[in-house]
């Protein structure tokens, strides 16, 4: 099993130029904005670019990005149980932003919702449906309950089963064009 590091948004300002990044968020996240020369492969295809990412590593550092730092430290795990050495983001692109360090966007693309404003959404549409339709079957509220539930479970252990849902939805997949690009970059 390969080492996992971390840095700083600072750190990894200071060394940018050396560094080949890989932001694990979905696609409509990527392009509300991320890090200069970072490439979007999704959490959830990773497993795909495992021998892109082992040619990038043999070139120089990775590091592994995502909105907190809980999906890039899933990610590098992932890698590390591969043999591919990464470093994560310590706090991720909201740590970065908050330092004021430059970000891109796709020139021409709309603004999607970030993940978390997502999940926000979904949330709580699911508590106010639960409340809504307890009114006339009891037994409704327990979706309220159970949203609650899962929201606290998602607070305790920085995991978040609804973001992973949300993130199998069309608007947050990767065009196949896209990921296939992507991977060839890192390949040559």
């Amino acid at each position: 099993m390969a080492p996992t590091t971390a840095l700083t948004a600072d750190q990894a300002n200071a060394r940018l130029h050396e560094l080949t990044v890989i932001d694990v968020r979905t696609p409509g996240e990527y392009a509300s904005g991320h890090l200069p020369g970072a490439h979007n492969i999704p959490l959830d295809h990773l497993g795909t670019a495992v021998p892109a990412l082992k040619t990038a590593a043999g070139r120089g550092t990775l590091l592994v990005v995502c909105a907190s730092g809980a999906r890039s430290a899933t990610a590098c795990q992932h890698l590390a149980d591969h043999g591919i050495t990464a470093a994560t983001l310590t706090g991720g692109t909201t740590a970065w932003t908050q330092l004021g360090h430059d970000t891109h966007r796709p020139a021409g693309t709309r603004t999607p919702w970030a993940m978390d404003r997502q999940v926000r959404l979904a949330a709580g549409s699911l508590v106010l449906i639960g409340l809504i339709a307890g009114q006339l079957w009891s037994a409704a509220r327990w979706l309220s309950a159970g949203v609650a539930g899962g929201l606290t479970f998602s607070a305790l252990t920085n995991t978040c089963s609804m973001a992973k849902i949300l993130a199998k939805l069309p608007h947050n997949q990767p065009k196949t064009a896209d990921l296939d690009a992507t991977l060839a970059a890192l390949t040559s």
